[in-house]
């Protein structure tokens, strides 16, 4: 299948291109589906299950953490506080330029 390039214009080319794109993505959708079809095939002849052979769920959810108690309170706001993990907020960062130390902050 030959196409001459040189007749489309920018806005074809574009359209071209997008197209090919959604079409690329349907084919790797069907060629995974297909080869998770033949897996489970092989799976079956052999006499076991997907869950025998990998243990169960595929795709493991994460494991929550947990909530952290507070370590820092907002001198200005108690309603305001922060476990010490992750960003600091901006309040924390206020503070600390008008001169308090964290151990000011920190919650006892």
């Amino acid at each position: 299948m030959a196409i001459d390039l040189k007749t489309f214009n920018h806005n074809q080319l574009n359209e071209l291109i997008e197209h090919a794109k959604v079409r690329q993505a349907e084919l790797a959708k069907e060629k995974l589906g297909a080869l998770r079809e033949r897996i489970e095939n092989i799976v079956k002849q052999e006499g076991y299950s997907l869950e025998d052979v990998f243990g169960g769920r595929a795709r493991r959810a994460r494991k929550s953490m947990g909530v952290v108690a507070p370590k820092f309170r907002n001198p200005a706001n108690a309603q305001q506080t922060w476990s010490g993990r992750g960003k600091r907020p901006r309040w924390f960062h206020e503070a600390l330029a008008a001169g308090r130390k964290e151990a000011d902050m920190l919650i006892k």
